[in-house]
């Protein structure tokens, strides 16, 4: 009699607790949303001709672009971006769609490029991060979580414009 009245209690759970027991018959897959980020900074003349970053102040104001191509090589996504007072920019890829999982992935299809910089004393392309023909994106596991899609952020550069004339360095013997 017990296991009839425990059979019984089991069958009326989902209807005293409809949500805690709802399934949807056909779920729809969150949504995600790409986005890109980095710093671009001006080069200090004493690293002239190298990577180093050291010494080098961030840029305001300039800009970069986004740019991803599909696995036969098109560009499928273009987008320019400009960097806040501390030389940081937060690019949304607002439309961007992959078709190949792998091939068409952010990691695999999208570069970083230097565009402009609006300091006058600093505004000459450097290929720093390879700037100049595309910084490639690393995941840092950057993702936030939210109720109705999810943000996946990728990482680019540090790039970097440098000076268009810089005094010759003075050896001392």
């Amino acid at each position: 009699m017990a296991a009839i009245h425990l059979s019984f209690f089991i069958l009326l759970l989902p209807l005293a607790f409809p949500s805690a027991f709802s399934y949807e018959t056909n779920p729809q897959p969150k949504k995600t949303q790409v986005v890109i980020e980095g710093m671009v900074y001006c080069q200090s003349c004493d690293n002239y001709g190298s990577w180093s970053l050291s010494k080098a102040k961030p840029i305001a104001s300039a800009k970069v672009s986004v740019i991803c191509k599909n696995q036969r090589g098109q560009v499928s996504y273009y987008k320019a971006s400009e960097t806040d007072g501390n030389g940081y920019f937060f690019a949304e890829l607002q439309g961007f769609e992959m078709s190949h999982l792998l091939l068409d992935h952010p990691l695999q299809s999208c570069v970083v490029k230097l565009v402009e910089s609006p300091v006058e004393g600093c505004n000459v392309l450097s290929n720093i991060n390879y700037g100049l023909y595309g910084s490639p994106l690393r995941y840092e596991n950057k993702r936030f979580y939210r109720k109705d899609y999810d943000v996946v952020i990728y990482a680019a550069g540090p790039l970097a414009f440098r000076p268009a004339h810089c005094d010759a360095p003075t050896n001392h013997y």
